[in-house]
């Protein structure tokens, strides 16, 4: 499976509006990037606390912030990103649209 080739921009870009807020982005987007990593494992658990993981070369990455947190989040228009505070400081998060791998072998035409 590969996840380098090329998307659209309309898909890449989950945010449109700097009046959406970074909870509603979260809920339509497939994967984040925090800091310039890719992570497509991030979820909000059942106290709404946001984590992300992701792997920086060898190394386990996680961060998690808390519903105030997200709620505060800022969207940077000229940078189309949100700047999120955590205990960890400030941190830069896009979101992302739907991404799909660009090996799609399922997708062939079945015989009937």
């Amino acid at each position: 499976m590969s996840y380098h080739c090329d998307f659209p921009i309309q898909r890449l870009t989950a945010m449109t509006s700097a009046t959406d807020t970074l909870l509603n982005a979260l809920e339509h987007c497939g994967m984040v990037e925090i800091d310039g990593l890719h992570a497509f494992e991030f979820a909000l658990d059942e106290f709404d606390n946001l984590h992300i993981e992701c792997m920086d070369g060898r190394a386990a990455k996680h961060w998690e912030f808390t519903p105030a947190q997200i709620q505060a989040a800022t969207f940077d228009n000229s940078l189309q990103s949100w700047l999120i505070t955590g205990d960890s400081g400030e941190h830069r998060l896009v979101c992302l649209g739907d991404v799909v791998s660009g090996d799609n072998d399922d997708d062939e035409p079945e015989d009937e």
